[in-house]
């Protein structure tokens, strides 16, 4: 099987990234990217979280998650995969162009390759969970499946 590794929305495949600059429409707001939009999920408090979905760049939204002066939702260890998991649904659902870009992978490994992130990506070395490879992965069997059923 093939395997496409991704990272830096400037890079092949960049477009995976949650960085990359395609806005999502969720929760009855205009997100400027997957990025904001699962970063904001991480509190109850609405204003902070309206800080955040206005932030300059997704590295500016991200650096707000991650503040931990900020409290985070209590169920958010729970919740994370699924905010993720709709976040990057709407992403690859609302963009044709996503949409058909994913579903060219085929069958290929989706691995966000990183040494900074072992739990979203691979940790760099490939030991790490890949969690956002495989939220991916799921979502273009869901996209496949719609299509076939169309």
């Amino acid at each position: 099987m093939d395997t496409i590794r991704f990272y830096r929305p400037s890079e092949d495949y960049g477009e995976f990234s949650n960085f990359s600059p395609h806005r999502i429409h969720l929760d009855g707001k205009s997100w400027p990217t997957s990025e904001h939009y699962f970063q904001a999920q991480k509190f109850h408090d609405p204003a902070y979280r309206e800080r955040i979905r206005t932030a300059r760049s997704p590295m500016d939204a991200a650096n707000l998650g991650r503040d931990r002066k900020q409290k985070l939702r209590p169920d958010w260890e729970s919740v994370k995969v699924e905010v993720m998991r709709n976040a990057v649904r709407a992403k690859f659902s609302q963009h044709a162009e996503l949409t058909a870009l994913l579903l060219a992978t085929g069958d290929a490994k989706l691995v966000e390759h990183t040494a900074n992130d072992a739990y979203w990506g691979d940790g760099g070395d490939g030991r790490g969970r890949n969690m956002l490879g495989q939220v991916l992965m799921q979502v273009r069997e869901a996209l496949r499946a719609a299509a076939a059923s169309e």
